[in-house]
C-alpha cells in the first residue's frame, strides 16, 4: 500500500489552456493515506475520473506532481505504479474460467502455483465466487462478472492502491447493497488503500471512511460522511449531500437572529456573531430532518403554508412555503401531518450560515 499525494495538480485536455476555466482539474492538493477507504463523489463531468486517471498514470497532469510514499511518480506509466484499477464495465477474458481470470494478474507477475491458488481461493471466498471458479466467465450474470473484475483488482497483495471507477453502475439496484457490503468487508480484512469514484451519494457515504466531494474540477470538502452531512463547508455540499438536500434562505443578521424577509429566526450566538462580520450574500441553511414541524402555533415557531406531502414509507417529506421561499421538512412516520398550515421551529444549534456560498464558522 502507499500514501498518495497530489502537489498542486491541474490538468487540461486542451493543448494550450488560456485560463482555469479550460482545466478539467483545477489546482488540487490532497493526500490519500495508506490503508484508507476514500470515495470521490460529485456530479457527472466534475473531474472524478480525470483525477483517478492521474493517480493511476493513465493521464499525466498538465501541472503539479504525484507522489507515492514521498517518491515522485508523475512521469511513470501505470504498469510502473503498481496500481489495480476496476472500471465501470467488467474487463474480463470471457473464454477463461473464473479461476483463470482471477489468477491472471498473479501468473503475469511470476507468482508460483501454490501461492496463486491459495490467493485466488481467498478472494473467491470473500466475493462468494467459489461455486463459479470452474465456470467460463462468458456465461455468468453481470453481477458475477463485476465481482470477477473486482477480484482481479484485489488479488494482488502488493498493489499501492485499488482504484474503482463507478464499478456498480451496471449492477441491478437490489444487488448493489451486497457488493458495497462485500467491498467494505474486504477493506476491513485486507486494509487496502481503496479509492472509489461514484456520483451516487449512498454508495459514497456507506462505503468510504473519507468522502472527497468535487464540482467543476475542484475539491470542495474532504471529510467523514458525518462531517459532510452535519457541517458542509460549501452550499453545494449541503445541497448535494442528503435527500432532499439542505434548505437555504437568503437572510440578514440582527443581533442573535437571522431575518428572512420580515420573519425572525433565532441563531446560536456564536453563529450570529460570525454572520454579523461576514461579507457577501448571507444565507441560512438547515437540513430538512432538523426542522421541527408543529401543527399548531408554538413559541418561536414560524408560520408556513403546506404545499405538498410525499409519503416515503418510514418518513414523509413536506414541501412548505415561507413567504416566497420553498422549504422541505422531513417528519417521521406517525408524526401528525399538517393539512394546510404548519409552524416551523429552527433549532439554533442545527442552523448554519453561509456567506457567498461558504460556511460561516
Amino acid at each position: 500500500m502507499a500514501r498518495i499525494e497530489f502537489d498542486r495538480i491541474a490538468h487540461a485536455y486542451a493543448p494550450k489552456p488560456q485560463s482555469m476555466a479550460d482545466y478539467a482539474l483545477k489546482e488540487i492538493n490532497a493526500v490519500w493515506q495508506d490503508g484508507g477507504a476514500y470515495a470521490l463523489l460529485g456530479p457527472s463531468g466534475c473531474g472524478k475520473t480525470t483525477l483517478l486517471n492521474v493517480i493511476s498514470g493513465l493521464l499525466k497532469p498538465s501541472r503539479g506532481r504525484v507522489r507515492y510514499d514521498g517518491v515522485d511518480v508523475t512521469d511513470l506509466p501505470p504498469e510502473k505504479r503498481n496500481i489495480a484499477q476496476v472500471f465501470q464495465f467488467p474487463v474480463l477474458y470471457d473464454t477463461m474460467s473464473v479461476f483463470d481470470n482471477l489468477a491472471f494478474p498473479l501468473r503475469n507477475r511470476g507468482f508460483n502455483v501454490n501461492d496463486t491458488t491459495r490467493r485466488v481461493h481467498e478472494i473467491a471466498d470473500m466475493l462468494d465466487l467459489t461455486p463459479n471458479l470452474n465456470k467460463k466467465a462468458a456465461g455468468l450474470s453481470s453481477e458475477a462478472k463485476q465481482k470477477i473484475s473486482l477480484g482481479r483488482g484485489l488479488v494482488r497483495r502488493d498493489v499501492a492502491a485499488v482504484l474503482f471507477d463507478e464499478p456498480l453502475t451496471v449492477i441491478d439496484p437490489h444487488l448493489k447493497w451486497n457488493l458495497r457490503r462485500k467491498l467494505k468487508e474486504i477493506h476491513e480484512q485486507l486494509k487496502l488503500t481503496l479509492i472509489y469514484v461514484t456520483h451516487d451519494q449512498v454508495e459514497a457515504l456507506t462505503f468510504a471512511d473519507q468522502v472527497i466531494l468535487m464540482v467543476d474540477g475542484e475539491i470542495l470538502q474532504i471529510g467523514t460522511p458525518e462531517a459532510l452531512f452535519e457541517n458542509p463547508r460549501h452550499k453545494f455540499v449541503g445541497y448535494f449531500i442528503g435527500s432532499p438536500g439542505m434548505n437555504f434562505l437568503p437572510c440578514t443578521i440582527a443581533g442573535n437572529q437571522a431575518r428572512v424577509d420580515d420573519v425572525a429566526i433565532a441563531l446560536d450566538p456564536e453563529t450570529a456573531a460570525c454572520g454579523a462580520g461576514a461579507k457577501g450574500k448571507l444565507e441560512l441553511g438547515i437540513r430538512p430532518m432538523h426542522l421541527v414541524v408543529n401543527d399548531s402555533p408554538v413559541d418561536g415557531a414560524v408560520a408556513v403554508v403546506v404545499k405538498a406531502v410525499e409519503d416515503q414509507g418510514s418518513y414523509k417529506i413536506l414541501t412548505l412555503m415561507l413567504n416566497a421561499h420553498t422549504l422541505r421538512a422531513r417528519i417521521p412516520e406517525g408524526h401528525p401531518v399538517p393539512q394546510s398550515q404548519a409552524w416551523l421551529t429552527f433549532p439554533p444549534q442545527r442552523t448554519k450560515l453561509f456567506a457567498d456560498e461558504r460556511l460561516v464558522a
